[in-house]
């Protein structure tokens, strides 16, 4: 973050460039460190706080001395997980009754954004507009239950945290019938299976997607913010947290390596990405199977036991 010190001082251009190269050198970083073995729970970290930093930064050059508005990642981002490709989701949170009044600084801050290469999803949202909007739909209310803010101490977040809970909104078992729903859709989607010879990291059947779904129902029902404090209440066994970890972790890493080899989000195991990939994890052909078959079946072996686990857990 070094060239974005004194960035107040620095011509137009030149802070548009001050940005780009950060988020270009760390991303090299990144990927270098990656190449080298590293923790991918490490890795998507950085990344997040990476963003954090550049977020607030941008904020405070496109509106100086503004703390009115809330900057609060929601989804993935909320969660503190970003790969290279990751969506990056934002709310602007205003206060209430403040809807027009800081309609400039806003879109300028998104301008620049722009500008300097960062594409977001974003929303502008007061917290009457998050309870409002999170009874209409189950999916703002999941990625509300992710969020977090970008500055500490913002009671105005707090609130609003406080507003969409599950004693205000969407009680745990309304929650848990609402995505068991988008579940069942979401896997007819993908054939209903997890075998798909290019299937989808995040979508198909045992995929990311299962294991972040165990998730929001326990947390929505535990109220707890990490999993392991979902084995302390007995709801995992240590066993079953591990293999959880254990599966995330090689998903991860299958989405970190294919997000850098394709240079944008991607998600599917296209063909002409999986050599490429059994290359990167280091399989190598053997008489008895290829380097991407035995890639492919760890994969499947994976997913397979994640769809399992998902099902066992949610008692479907």
């Amino acid at each position: 973050m070094q060239q974005l010190q004194d960035i107040e001082t620095k011509p137009p251009g030149d802070v548009l460039q001050a940005f780009r190269n950060t988020i270009s050198d760390a991303d090299k970083l990144l990927k270098k460190r990656f190449k080298n073995g590293e923790k991918i729970e490490l890795l998507v970290s950085a990344r997040a706080r990476l963003i954090d930093a550049v977020l607030l930064q941008a904020w405070h050059h496109a509106a100086p001395g503004n703390d009115a508005i809330e900057l609060i990642a929601v989804g993935g981002y909320g969660r503190g997980e970003l790969h290279p490709g990751s969506d990056i989701d934002i709310m602007i949170l205003l206060p209430d009754g403040a809807r027009e009044k800081y309609g400039d600084e806003i879109e300028k801050f998104l301008t620049l954004l722009w500008d300097i290469g960062l594409e977001i999803g974003h929303s502008v949202r007061t917290a009457a507009d998050c309870v409002r909007e999170s009874k209409a739909d189950i999916t703002v209310a999941t990625s509300l239950m992710e969020s977090r803010s970008l500055a500490e101490g913002s009671n105005n977040f707090v609130k609003m945290r406080l507003a969409v809970g599950p004693d205000r909104v969407w009680p745990s078992q309304d929650f848990f019938e609402a995505k068991l729903r988008e579940q069942e859709e979401r896997y007819k989607r993908y054939d209903d299976t997890p075998y798909k010879l290019e299937p989808n990291i995040k979508g198909s059947p045992g995929g990311l997607r299962d294991i972040q779904m165990v998730g929001w129902v326990a947390k929505r029902h535990f109220g707890v913010n990490t999993s392991q404090e979902l084995v302390d209440l007995g709801f995992l066994t240590q066993q079953e947290y591990q293999r959880l970890r254990v599966g995330r972790h090689f998903l991860w890493k299958l989405r970190f390596a294919l997000h850098t080899l394709t240079g944008r989000r991607e998600d599917r195991l296209l063909f002409d990405h999986q050599a490429r990939l059994a290359e990167m994890f280091g399989y190598t052909d053997t008489r008895a199977t290829l380097a991407v078959e035995q890639l492919m079946q760890r994969y499947y072996r994976t997913v397979m036991e994640l769809r399992l686990l998902n099902e066992m857990l949610l008692q479907l």
